[in-house]
């Protein structure tokens, strides 16, 4: 049952009215990390009167994580951050059904727990095999699953698996290795980012719900805090692409410590090409050692730079050919060569693959673009003296 008072704002709305908010009190969401991420998302969908919501979790509240995960206060510091968050959402709301896992999202247990009658999975991990994993059970289970990823000063959303459209693995078929992507410890986060992101994603899952399309179905949405930008990046599914049938793929990336053994990635650059006629839709990753050894063999490949103006100026890479922040890099194309190698690096390496993805999509053949792993930080920790 509705409660009229409660959600008289939603109700004036017409695209929302009676009929969506009771739509909202009989769904289903299952966040996965009650972390920064889940904060914002939890709390907005709370709000909004989405009737059962489902958050997976084994970790428990420190006092550092309250710089940015706003479900939970000092008072919660030690216990497990699903019970915490409870706590806060049955506050908002009491009529609310709030599911708690206490545990970690798993091969073993992922089927089960997307598969427990879930409208709508919000994405709201800090790692990469739990992405990969949560992709793959939507696969599997046809569920529609809702991205965010935040990174110092830089956040994405996306919308996969909406009406047979593309995928996680369509815009990021394989991930890098582990050493190339730091945590938010290592990297640091701005507190503000999540909320932002969460935000964001609550949106599009509250969309969902109410039969009204995605924004961001096929279009990955980048916000720059620091240049205080949005920009989109469009892709469609690779039809080409093995479906993905069980969890096998990506178990190994939570059994080992490592999660991204050298086995499970391509032997060299030219197994990542496609055979297809034309130009490859793929484009090869470039490990920092293998980058070194290359060129200490004579390749010499056109550097591209594709990080922010600010960035630039304060460190690059004295041999750079070229710089331009990934967002206008086709505004750059007349200065790239068309057959030559042209390696692409960015930060850590994740806005590099969107340059190049973009290069392809603008006729670029995949097999002559190379992103840089790790991308400047790995370049310093490898060769210090070449940053200037």
């Amino acid at each position: 049952m509705v409660n009229l008072e409660r959600h008289a704002r939603h109700l004036s709305l017409p695209n929302v009215g009676l009929e969506g908010q009771q739509r909202l009190a009989d769904a289903s969401v299952l966040i996965i990390g009650a972390g920064g991420l889940g904060s914002p998302v939890a709390l907005y969908l709370a709000a909004a009167g989405v009737g059962r919501i489902g958050l997976v979790d084994n970790d428990r509240v420190d006092i550092s994580n309250l710089q940015r995960q706003i479900l939970h206060s000092t008072s919660d510091v030690g216990a497990l951050k699903v019970d915490s968050a409870k706590a806060s959402l049955e506050a908002i709301d009491p009529n609310l059904t709030i599911e708690i896992f206490p545990t970690r999202l798993q091969p073993e247990n992922a089927l089960d727990i997307l598969g427990n009658g879930w409208d709508v999975v919000v994405d709201g991990t800090d790692n990469l095999p739990t992405r990969y994993l949560i992709d793959d059970a939507c696969s599997i289970l046809n569920l529609t699953w809702v991205y965010g990823s935040i990174f110092r000063f830089e956040g994405q959303v996306s919308v996969f698996g909406y009406q047979d459209g593309p995928v996680y693995r369509d815009l990021f078929p394989d991930a890098p290795p582990s050493d190339a992507v730091p945590s938010c410890a290592e990297a640091g986060v701005f507190g503000i980012l999540p909320g932002m992101v969460g935000t964001l994603q609550a949106t599009e899952a509250i969309k969902l719900l109410l039969d009204l399309p995605p924004s961001l179905s096929g279009k990955l949405l980048v916000y720059d805090a620091l240049e205080m930008t949005f920009t989109h990046l469009s892709f469609e599914p690779d039809h080409e692409r093995e479906p993905v049938r069980d969890l096998k793929q990506v178990a190994h990336m939570l059994t080992d410590e490592q999660w991204c053994e050298p086995s499970a990635l391509p032997a060299t650059p030219q197994e990542q090409i496609s055979s297809s006629d034309g130009p490859s839709s793929m484009f090869n990753q470039l490990p920092m050692a293998e980058f070194l050894q290359r060129r200490e063999s004579g390749w010499a490949p056109f550097i591209l730079d594709v990080r922010s103006d600010g960035e630039y100026q304060q460190a690059h890479v004295a041999s750079c050919d070229l710089q331009v922040p990934h967002t206008a890099v086709l505004s750059v194309a007349d200065q790239l060569p068309k057959d030559a190698d042209i390696v692409i690096h960015c930060k850590s390496g994740m806005r590099s693959q969107l340059a190049a993805i973009e290069l392809i999509k603008a006729g670029w053949n995949g097999a002559n673009l190379y992103n840089l792993e790790g991308g400047i930080i790995a370049w310093n920790t490898a060769a210090p003296e070449e940053i200037v």
